[in-house]
């Protein structure tokens, strides 16, 4: 049982739609989970489950309009920040809370160089002069693999690989409490990756900066993450610690998702992927969301909304099979 002083943030019944003319995107559903203090979360699921979504309503950057945010509470140490104005907003992203965001062409200004991008968040919210500032920043670029001579080139001067690297710069240079990151390691090469890896893992360690890691990479995920939630359709359908994921996944989505990991140790000819496409979450199915794809699908999950079940200590499922255990 975590202690509330132990938890780092709490997001509670969190529900956001996306409403257009044409139609509402059910995108997150009553999402629910706590990420305990300097530990790291990871949420996975395939495209369009919700994830990211979750991440931009934590840093309060969701697009208004379309998105609207239907309940939910995000809580660090005891404030929510759903409640919180955009001047208030604004002194807790960058230091507090930071996000890698998942494509570096739209998260960086194309008028001001990569350099001053980094060390007007350093000045801004460590209140150091711009001399400081500028070494700061020149320091993250040469942590993230980038000569600090390109300090005053302008983000179309770099591949999308270096300007995912300088995103991550901008998201780690003031040592934030709260790391969100989507997908941080996806458009760079193997060296690259394990570098930005190492430097999370020390923040971790020497700051107690907690993370919540949004990928598809499960192998990043067991190199990286103490627990994990896994997304479907906009919910939570299974969560716990990397060992009950890992060792003890139940849900049928779960088990689908490490059936199509190749094994080096299994001679089997073919994988055994999860069966047809997500539902498009503006006419979500009726009961649980996954049962038109579940192999173990009967007529009562078609009928009935599932909650929810502990099977051991912080191991949830949501599946009628686990109800049953």
């Amino acid at each position: 049982m975590m202690k509330e002083n132990d938890i780092f943030p709490e997001v509670k019944d969190l529900t956001v739609e996306y409403v257009t003319k044409e139609e509402t995107v059910q995108a997150v559903n009553d999402v629910l989970f706590t990420l305990r203090k300097g530990k790291t979360l990871g949420l996975v699921g395939e495209t369009g489950a919700g994830k990211t979504t979750i991440a931009k309503s934590i840093l309060q950057v969701l697009p208004v309009p379309p998105a609207v945010v239907k309940s939910g509470e995000i809580l660090i140490e005891g404030q929510d920040l759903m409640k919180l104005s955009e001047d208030e907003m604004c002194k807790v992203r960058g230091k507090r809370v930071t996000m890698i965001f998942q494509d570096p062409m739209t998260a960086l200004n194309p008028v001001m160089t990569v350099g001053h991008q980094i060390a007007e968040v350093v000045q801004l919210h460590d209140g150091v002069s711009g001399v400081e500032a500028k070494k700061r920043a020149e320091e993250m670029l040469e942590m993230v693999g980038i000569p600090a001579a390109r300090y005053s080139e302008y983000p179309d001067q770099f591949s999308g690989r270096m300007r995912q690297r300088v995103v991550i710069a901008i998201a780690l240079a003031c040592n934030p409490d709260l790391l969100l990151a989507d997908e941080p390691t996806t458009a760079l090469d193997v060296t690259i990756q394990a570098q930005v890896l190492d430097l999370m893992r020390e923040l971790n360690k020497v700051k107690q900066t907690s993370m919540i890691l949004i990928t598809h990479d499960l192998g990043v995920v067991a190199e990286m993450c103490d627990d994990v939630a896994v997304v479907y359709a906009g919910e939570i359908i299974e969560s716990g610690t990397l060992a009950d994921i890992f060792k003890k996944p139940t849900h049928p989505y779960t088990l689908g998702l490490f059936g199509s990991i190749p094994k080096i140790d299994d001679d089997s000819e073919r994988l055994n992927p999860i069966m047809g496409l997500p539902p498009n979450p503006a006419d979500l199915p009726n009961g649980c969301k996954f049962h038109p794809r579940c192999p173990y699908a009967t007529e009562e999950c078609a009928r009935r909304d599932v909650q929810m079940t502990e099977l051991t200590e912080g191991h949830f499922c949501r599946c009628l099979k686990a109800e049953r255990r």
